[in-house]
């Protein structure tokens, strides 16, 4: 199979992560992590609005009432884009200054995961998964972790699959769509610095789990049995997050992060459209506000 990637558009950032598509308004979001911003671009005239926030933005989710769920440092924040306002639901680890808010998404249960991350170097497993619900409820899910990342469920929300990027392992568990309640656990995939330590997913129709290879600069995609499909040479050595977008969700981006030495003219932190992989995606789960 061949797969032609290009550039999406011409801006870099220094960590771009959780590209989202909402098909309501045919826009593909992402997160600007360090420059504290979500971006929204117009997918036919490729327009960008920018949303700013008073910290990192980890991961953020749609809700059902046309505002954001976002994660922003250690505080879950509901954001208006057409008045601006923001409203805290939660706070997540605000006494933990080591950690912040990484990965997350809207599950089939209209929830928000969402997991945190050490921050220091060396990495410590003091992170946490964590479920958030429209009441502001937080439910803890999971500990030990060091980088909570790689939510996605199966295309019947029956499989939840998360990672810790530090030890390399997706996880996958037995789920209740209706619930949000978890069963059996296993391990779904092993990775290693050398076959790409796993950073953010995205599920296609078929089950098949896209996982950003972010330390070996590779998208890999695992069937539901856990064997590889794909594994896609990426133009540069770290890619965070591949989304399936478009109006037929048969657009696949991923983005990536800028690592510290690359020169001005490097790739790197770009936003990328994979072509020629011949899969779909699935519509983006919605937050169940109140």
């Amino acid at each position: 199979m061949t797969f032609h990637i290009s550039r999406l558009i011409e801006t870099a950032y220094s960590l771009a992560e959780c590209p989202t598509w909402d098909e309501k308004t045919d826009k593909l979001l992402w997160a600007d992590i360090q420059g504290h911003t979500i971006q929204a671009m117009d997918w036919t005239s490729k327009s960008i609005e920018t949303y700013s926030f008073d910290n990192e933005v980890g991961s953020f989710g749609l809700t059902d009432d046309g505002r954001l769920i976002v994660a922003v440092w250690d505080k879950i924040i509901l954001f208006d884009p057409q008045s601006g306002e923001k409203t805290t639901l939660a706070e997540i680890e605000s006494d933990l200054p080591q950690t912040r808010l990484n990965d997350g998404k809207v599950g089939p249960d209209g929830a928000f995961w969402v997991g945190t991350m050490d921050t220091s170097s060396p990495r410590e497993p003091i992170a946490n998964l964590y479920r958030v619900d429209a009441t502001g409820e937080v439910s803890h899910i999971r500990d030990g972790l060091q980088v909570s990342n790689g939510l996605a469920w199966s295309p019947d929300g029956t499989w939840l699959y998360h990672s810790d990027s530090s030890p390399g392992w997706v996880e996958a568990y037995t789920f209740d769509p209706a619930s949000g309640s978890l069963g059996a656990k296993m391990l779904y995939v092993q990775q290693t610095n050398e076959t790409g330590r796993p950073d953010g997913a995205t599920i296609d129709t078929e089950g098949n789990y896209w996982s950003a290879g972010v330390s070996a600069g590779v998208l890999n995609c695992f069937a539901p049995d856990g064997s590889q499909i794909h594994a896609i040479a990426m133009p540069v050595p770290k890619p965070t997050m591949p989304c399936f977008c478009g109006t037929n969700l048969d657009q696949l981006v991923v983005t990536s992060l800028q690592p510290g030495g690359e020169g001005p003219d490097s790739l790197s932190g770009s936003l990328f459209l994979v072509e020629g992989h011949g899969h779909k995606g699935l519509p983006t789960h919605r937050f169940r506000s109140l």
